[in-house]
């Protein structure tokens, strides 16, 4: 029993909120008696009048503006009492006046133009303090007497809606309204948006929307983004950027993510940043210029990103002294688990005529060694010069003394111990042998003879 009640009672609710919610009707304005509508390309027949006069000529005129009208001279129309237009353009809008027997009889007022653009709206707002703005976009230029509405309303609430006027942004091609926002509004609440375009020839309604306040959040991109070398650092680059001017953080703080490739090429890596306002480039390629973007959003992420902002550039610090600086794009550091390696670059990536300059540039490489090879090459002939003149020094001086030695010569002379017709040894004491004569080796000298 209580279950139907329950649907009785939300059935009466909606009913309720329904008759609460008023009619927007989203028509075309009332045309007058006189006012004649004509689609652009299709043709239509002016009458002067129901029954044309007897034996009177009927002329017709248009009423010019500008220079034409200042000299009297307007378009050729045929006589008659109905004037066929054919293949109605936008400038045969206009006032169309007939006149016969030398007294004017009718003045219509001829509109060209086409129904409006069914509008697709989308909000947003640029900080928590401001104002949403709601826009959608144009293909073709409104006529001059297109207007546009939009109406809010809160979801679920017995109201009535707070209309507003859009404008139309010729630079843009838009139309942009903007929804005042009461202090204190919940930015959970959401909100009922409805959008009306109307003009001579018809009107258009856009779908309903429902949004909220926190949801409808985007920023606008962060501005300043610099991008430096730093010193003594051919890998990283330091980019820096600011606040957007429409949004306060001493409030409310932004979360940022930035994105970068180097110029040759075409896929971007991302970081999130955080809070920060900088960041240090540790991978950049060495000599090659960089492309830096930056993006923002609410920071404990509610809304959307705002859109990227304009391209940042710069390329790491190079040493004037360093010869792979010179290689360009065609050589690049990349990194490893034991440190940075490099890699070649296919020439096909950066075209015909970079790949000329590349091959070039490797020819010209090779035909000047860098300094440390020559150094390194031209240290170890010098060792190597040094040990062989020391050794051909040291062997003419030992064998150049004089020529070969005389057979026996330095040699001591065998005297055997007990020759057989020796006679009996005898109590009397034998002299020792003479001494032999005393050598005069320098130390050079005896170094030299290998003894």
């Amino acid at each position: 029993m209580a279950r139907p009640l329950l649907l009785l009672l939300l059935l009466l609710t909606f009913l309720l909120l329904a008759a609460a919610a008023p009619e927007r009707p989203c028509g075309p304005a009332g045309l007058s008696r006189n006012t004649v509508l004509g689609h652009p390309g299709a043709n239509v027949t002016l009458t002067c009048q129901d029954e044309g006069p007897a034996n009177v000529t009927v002329t017709w005129r248009r009423e010019e503006r500008g220079p034409a009208a200042r000299g009297g001279h307007g378009r050729q129309l045929p006589e008659g009492n109905t004037l066929l237009l054919r293949r109605l353009r936008h400038e045969d809008s206009g006032r169309y006046s007939c006149s016969g027997g030398g007294r004017p009889l009718r003045s219509l007022q001829l509109l060209v133009e086409e129904p409006p653009e069914t509008p697709r709206v989308s909000c947003y707002r640029r900080s928590h303090d401001k104002d949403v703005l709601c826009e959608w976009p144009l293909r073709a230029k409104p006529s001059p007497g297109t207007r546009a509405m939009l109406w809010v309303k809160r979801r679920f609430a017995a109201e009535d809606a707070t209309a507003q006027r859009c404008r139309y942004f010729a630079k843009a091609s838009k139309f942009v309204c903007r929804v005042k926002v009461p202090p204190g509004a919940e930015d959970t609440k959401p909100l009922v948006v409805s959008t009306c375009v109307t003009n001579g020839a018809g009107g258009a309604a856009g779908e309903d929307r429902i949004i909220t306040l926190s949801g409808v959040l985007k920023p606008d991109p962060p501005v300043n983004v610099t991008v430096t070398p730093l010193e003594m650092s051919p890998q990283r680059l330091r980019v820096s950027w600011s606040y957007p001017p429409s949004w306060d953080p001493r409030f409310y703080w932004l979360r940022f993510q930035i994105r970068y490739r180097p110029e040759p090429a075409r896929t971007f890596t991302e970081v999130d940043r955080g809070t920060m306002t900088w960041l240090d480039i540790r991978d950049a390629w060495r000599g090659t210029r960089h492309l830096v973007q930056v993006r923002a959003q609410e920071e404990f992420g509610h809304g959307a990103w705002s859109e990227w902002s304009q391209e940042a550039s710069g390329t790491p610090w190079t040493d004037p002294g360093d010869v792979t600086s010179e290689m360009g794009p065609f050589s690049s550091q990349f990194p490893g688990e034991d440190g940075p390696s490099w890699a070649t670059l296919p020439p096909e990536l950066f075209g015909r005529d970079a790949a000329r300059g590349g091959a070039a540039m490797e020819a010209s490489a090779g035909a000047a060694p860098p300094p440390y090879a020559v150094l390194a090459a031209g240290g170890s002939l010098g060792l190597g010069i040094a040990l062989l003149v020391a050794i051909v020094v040291r062997y003419r001086q030992m064998w150049g003394r004089g020529g070969p030695k005389a057979e026996g010569e330095g040699q001591h002379v065998l005297v055997p111990l007990a020759p057989p017709s020796a006679p009996p040894l005898s109590d009397t004491p034998v002299p020792p042998p003479p001494a032999p004569p005393a050598l005069h080796v320098t130390n050079l000298d005896y170094f030299f003879s290998g003894q």
